[in-house]
């Protein structure tokens, strides 16, 4: 699909805007069926809008939804959050369910299933995610097992891929995806949490790095 032209986000803004509920309907209708985040980009795209517009759009529709309405009344009438959000994560915008109703989305979508990761997937999830790239091997030194496995389950679940090989070896080696960081809720790995204070003795966890397997 082309990026629209200035004369077609015109006339297509004003066709939604004949809509109810207009530009800003038509992109909440978008974000519901969506199953990974959109850029504002692709946003005006679909909507056949500038992306200032959308950007702008995104910007009113995450306030309205945590009940800022600028102005609005106040007391026991006044707007109030809504369970859902929008939020910016992966580089792009989708609409979660807020934190506070964690246990009650939990329970509903969980309840009977077993989706969850084991401890292990957990355990070299974190090892991939702090150290990446890095190959098989070098997690398996670090935890101490053969980690074959559960990488494979993480490769099928989406939250891991390949991201090429490693010079010396020829190992493949190991990346978090943008999957892992939705699921997480952060917009780039940067904002992963310091692990060290968690994990005390981890300072020696660099002589890994130096070790040939």
């Amino acid at each position: 699909m082309q990026r629209p032209t200035p004369e077609d986000a015109v006339a297509a803004s004003g066709t939604l805007a004949a809509r109810p509920g207009g530009v800003k309907a038509a992109a909440e209708a978008v974000l519901m069926v969506i199953n990974e985040p959109i850029t504002a980009a692709q946003l005006a795209e679909a909507l056949g809008v500038e992306p200032v517009e959308a950007e702008q759009t995104l910007a009113d529709l995450r306030q309205e939804y945590d009940g800022y309405t600028g102005g609005g009344p106040v007391g026991p009438s006044a707007p109030q959050p809504r369970g859902f959000e929008l939020r910016e994560v992966a580089g792009g915008w989708r609409i979660y369910s807020r934190p506070a109703f964690a246990d009650v989305v939990g329970q509903f979508v969980l309840e009977g299933q077993s989706a969850r990761l084991s401890q292990a997937a957990l355990e070299t999830l974190a090892v991939i995610a702090y150290r990446q790239p890095v190959s098989r091997s070098r997690v398996s030194a670090i935890r101490g097992v053969n980690v074959d496995s559960v990488v494979r389950t993480l490769l099928q679940r989406g939250l891991v891929a390949e991201s090429g090989t490693e010079p010396e070896t020829g190992s493949l080696l190991y990346c978090t995806t943008p999957y892992f960081l939705e699921k997480l809720g952060l917009g780039s790995l940067e904002e992963l949490p310091q692990i060290a204070p968690h994990l005390p003795g981890l300072e020696n966890l660099a002589e890994f790095e130096e070790t040939t397997y």
